[in-house]
């Protein structure tokens, strides 16, 4: 399973990534995205099954990110 995590604060995304690591399950975590652009980006590349996703972030939101997927296939944690 892969988890892309999307905050705009480099030290959130490594806590996060961190925390599911912690548990040990054999998920692949990719804390990239610092924005909207990063993360649409990260979402395109990895296709991940899970999405952690701020809701403020400096280009825009969080919903503002998901209205431009047009074939999501994954959950979302904001």
């Amino acid at each position: 399973m892969k988890v892309v995590i999307i905050d705009d604060e480099q030290r959130t995304r490594e806590l996060i990534a961190k925390m599911i690591e912690s548990f040990d399950l054999g998920i692949e975590t990719y804390p990239i995205g610092e924005n909207v652009a990063s993360g649409l980006k990260a979402i395109e590349e990895i296709n991940p099954q899970i999405v952690f996703l701020d809701i403020q972030m400096p280009d825009g939101t969080g919903f503002d990110l998901l209205k431009q997927i047009k074939n999501k296939k994954f959950e979302v944690v904001f």
